[in-house]
């Protein structure tokens, strides 16, 4: 299992949008703007590759160093099988 954590989400959008437009839309849009487009990408590679699997956004985990948290009202937020 593979684990992805997006660390700048709120700068890719300002990058693509514009500051202001970015100034507008709450962090948590952002990052699931990015995460939908990077799930998007991947998706695309890995099947073009000949693999075979399923992809999933997760709320309700964090990654810090060594360790993986998970907290109450683990959740996904979206899955993809390819």
């Amino acid at each position: 299992m593979i684990v992805l954590q997006i660390s700048n989400a709120s700068e890719v959008v300002a990058s693509k949008v514009g500051r202001f437009l970015e100034l507008l839309t709450p962090d948590s849009i952002d990052h699931n703007a990015v995460e939908d487009q990077v799930i998007k990408k991947l998706v695309e590679n890995l099947a073009a590759e000949g693999i075979k699997g399923e992809i999933a956004a997760v709320q309700g985990v964090d990654l810090s160093g060594d360790q993986l948290s998970l907290h109450d009202g683990l959740k996904v937020r979206k899955k993809t099988s390819f």
